[in-house]
């Protein structure tokens, strides 16, 4: 009962993780990175698209993006699409590929973004703790089915599993900081 609890708390605690990861990886730093286009939509003959499914997006240089559509016709929509994103991204078309330049990051921009990421990565912190609370309170629920001995061990194991977790998102935060500070 109590390793079933832990192995469902750490397929949680992990999903968790990684979604930090991915936010993280959403956040621009003034280096080119294709995930930053991977939440974009494109109408695509009525139908909504992911531009990965439209497109192929490839980094030649380290502050340029260059995203080839399959169809040469879409090109404006893809255009468009990024440009409506909110990313502050100008993409500019050459007619057969859209390239988009990645300016330096301001000193002031940087500390807005480390703060972003700060936030991020509390709110992934926050959704470790939350699995551990309650699979701690499904634990005490089994009291009087099983010892207090293996309810206080898989207690421990579970704070061990949450501590591990957390020193994880805060190694993704280093990074992500390195990344931001470095010009």
């Amino acid at each position: 009962m109590i390793s079933d609890l832990l192995k469902e708390a750490e397929q949680k605690m992990e999903a968790a993780v990684e979604h930090v990861a991915g936010e993280f990886g959403a956040v621009r730093t003034g280096r080119a990175n294709p995930q930053l286009l991977l939440r974009i939509s494109i109408d695509y003959y009525g139908s909504s698209a992911p531009l990965q499914q439209l497109a192929s997006i490839a980094v030649p240089e380290p502050r340029l993006l260059v995203v080839q559509p399959f169809d040469k016709t879409t090109i404006g929509d893809i255009e468009r699409a990024i440009l409506q994103s909110n990313l502050g991204l100008n993409p500019s078309n050459d007619g057969s590929v859209i390239r988009i330049a990645f300016p330096p990051l301001t000193e002031e921009r940087r500390k807005e973004l480390i703060k972003v990421v700060h936030r991020m990565a509390e709110d992934g912190k926050v959704s470790v703790r939350n699995v551990r609370r309650q699979v701690k309170s499904d634990m005490e629920a089994l009291r009087g089915e099983i010892s207090d001995d293996d309810i206080r061990r898989g207690e421990e194991d579970l704070q061990d599993l949450t501590g591990k977790l957390c020193d994880r998102i805060d190694t993704l935060l280093g990074n992500k900081e390195h990344e931001l500070i470095e010009v």
